[in-house]
């Protein structure tokens, strides 16, 4: 049985989507376009883009709900709903809620593209949790057990204080079941 490390299945960070703080959400998705074309390493395709400080550091993640999110006017009625919660109305009627409104007001237009497309990544973008690291010599076992318990679809690689790649449960998953059709039960 192999044992791999973080860094054995990671995407490095120079072959994943990147982009800086301030670029606009359409640079974003155009730059998950081009990486998720030029990468073939596997035939997962990538989820997600880093977003970069000034100084090349990995300060947070656009995934594609993230995404799908910046399109999302940001409704009065969606505040309304936090405060509704707090007398305990199922969470069923508060999707009933939901869907009400919402077919009240179409989300895909021209103008509510064009908005989400001139955001900036940092108003949407996603915050790591400290439990979305992993060392690049950390063991597949912390992996999973960090994506699991933390249920995150990726974790940052690091090597020090610096991020390095990110391992997707998808190249784990790969590892892992591989390893055990390998085993041929």
């Amino acid at each position: 049985m192999h044992q791999h490390l973080a860094k054995d299945l990671m995407v490095p960070i120079s072959e994943y989507a990147t982009v800086e703080i301030g670029t606009p959400l359409i640079e974003a998705i155009q730059a998950l376009e081009v990486a998720q074309g030029m990468y073939t390493e596997s035939k997962y395709q990538h989820r997600a883009v880093l977003v970069l400080d000034k100084s090349g550091n990995v300060v947070g993640k656009i995934t594609q709900i993230r995404a799908l999110k910046a399109i999302e006017p940001d409704f009065d009625f969606l505040h309304d709903i936090e405060d509704i919660k707090k007398f305990k109305f199922s969470e069923d009627y508060l999707v009933q809620l939901r869907t009400v409104y919402r077919e009240k007001s179409k989300i895909i237009n021209t103008e509510t593209l064009t908005a989400a497309a001139n955001k900036k990544v940092e108003e949407f973008m996603q915050d790591h949790s400290p439990g979305e690291y992993i060392d690049e010599n950390g063991s597949i076992d912390q992996a999973i057990h960090k994506i699991v318990s933390g249920k995150h679809l990726s974790l940052l690689v690091t090597n020090g204080d610096r991020i390095t790649g990110i391992l997707r449960v998808a190249d784990v998953f790969t590892a892992v079941f591989g390893e055990l059709t390998a085993l041929k039960l």
